[in-house]
């Protein structure tokens, strides 16, 4: 006899929630290139687009760790050499650390190939989009 989890029971729910959401993280994360959801640069919180930005133009950067390697351990963005992928501090109003959000860029360091927003700190990650 089959028993359900509980995770098997919410499937229902959630597929619901994909299929007749109107969320623009939604509809985008449908979108994104290998399992990879997708962001505008424009949905970034202002801080996420302010980073974009300092990445483009080499810095200022606000935090020593910013512009180190990523070494994509989580296995989520597309496997890549090592050094491809840096990853910068996007910063977080109120916290008292870096907190969770981080932009991964991938490439050249002014000129990446493309770019990833993380808000839960690697767990998920949506590719930047103009």
């Amino acid at each position: 006899m089959f028993r359900m989890t509980g995770v098997t029971k919410l499937a229902p729910a959630i597929l619901s929630l994909l299929i007749f959401s109107s969320s623009p993280v939604l509809v985008h994360a449908a979108s994104g290139p290998a399992g990879i959801g997708v962001i505008k640069l424009v949905e970034l919180p202002q801080q996420g687009q302010e980073t974009y930005a300092r990445i483009h133009q080499g810095g200022p950067f606000s935090y020593q760790k910013d512009g180190v390697v990523f070494g994509n351990r989580e296995r989520i963005l597309p496997a890549q050499r090592r050094g491809y992928y840096l990853e910068y501090t996007v910063k977080t109003p109120g916290a008292s650390n870096r907190g969770a959000r981080r932009i991964v860029c991938g490439g050249q360091p002014t000129t990446p190939e493309a770019c990833y927003y993380t808000a839960d700190h690697y767990a998920s990650f949506r590719k930047i989009v103009n």
